[in-house]
């Protein structure tokens, strides 16, 4: 069986040689787990349509679909001209729509593909990356996109990482945190009434990152988890009970590939996270929100040696 190299680059854009990518489901509490899809294609960051029918996953800057249970493998979902989609994808509430992240734009395209109309806007890029957006979540009402601003900051082009909002229809962005402290992954419960993210305010050492919320004005910022972990996108649960998310381990910088990680849970309304799934992967894992529409189940990628 291949050695494979550890934590690489979350910018990675291939499997290791010996390396394979499964599409995993597993039961809300961890168990029974079903392979979906095992392949030599670098998959990443499954979604699950809300009406169970699909699950979306990208690689090599395409999109892709695969029914649940496996049958008929991957087929490739039409994007038009836009050919960098990357692990930053999200589905409409009513699953007729896809928002995605490309080359550092925002852009929605109906689930079924066509060519996608852009939602970002444009900013001074002298060096083509003075500001990059990440998507990560839809609101309830399909109003607003919350993403990751990403901007240049003492040096480092990417060193200035903040929450921001943005008008599904096209509009002025809204920034909700500005700090020097890296944030990530905001995602919306059910109900709107919070955006859920990791950020590494509070941190004891650079790349510490903790899962917080905070109401979609930016008020009411609360810190949710509190261990030596590090804690990565979190996803909360259809029913708005439960929270999973991507645990690093202690001293790990940002959110590598290709490392042993953790997908825990926690009450949405705070508590004691436990382990659900030990495997091989990080970024590409659970970067979106992947709970089945009906809470029982959600799915996942590893990518240990085939």
């Amino acid at each position: 069986m291949a050695t494979l190299e550890t934590n690489r680059s979350a910018g990675r854009q291939n499997l290791q040689a010996g390396q394979i990518a499964r599409l995993m489901v597993v039961d809300r509490d961890g168990g029974n787990p079903v392979e979906v899809l095992r392949t030599d294609l670098l998959i990443e960051a499954p979604n699950w349509t809300p009406d169970g029918q699909w699950l979306i996953v990208n690689a090599g800057g395409s999109l892709y679909r695969i029914s649940p249970g496996g049958a008929g493998g991957l087929q490739r979902i039409d994007t038009g001209t836009v050919t960098t989609c990357n692990n930053d994808h999200c589905l409409s509430p009513d699953g007729e729509r896809i928002y995605v992240s490309a080359s550092g734009h925002l852009y929605v395209l109906p689930v079924t593909g066509g060519e996608p109309r852009r939602v970002s806007n444009d900013h001074a890029r002298a060096k083509g990356d003075d500001f990059l957006y990440y998507l990560h979540g839809v609101a309830p009402d399909e109003s607003t996109l919350a993403y990751v601003s990403v901007e240049p900051l003492d040096g480092d082009p990417r060193g200035f990482r903040n929450i921001c909002l943005i008008p599904t229809a096209g509009g002025a962005d809204v920034r909700l945190t500005s700090s020097v402290h890296p944030a990530d992954g905001p995602e919306w419960t059910p109900d709107g009434a919070w955006l859920w993210f990791n950020w590494e305010k509070n941190a004891h050492r650079p790349g510490h990152a903790q899962l917080f919320r905070m109401r979609s004005d930016g008020s009411e910022v609360e810190q949710m988890t509190f261990d030596e972990d590090v804690n990565w996108f979190p996803h909360v649960s259809p029913d708005g009970e439960q929270v999973i998310f991507l645990a690093y381990a202690e001293g790990t910088l940002s959110h590598p590939a290709d490392c042993e990680v953790r997908i825990r849970s926690m009450p949405a309304s705070g508590g004691a996270p436990r382990d659900l799934v030990t495997l091989f992967g990080g970024q590409g894992t659970l970067n979106v929100n992947s709970w089945a529409p009906d809470n029982s189940r959600f799915a996942y990628v590893d990518y240990p040696a085939g």
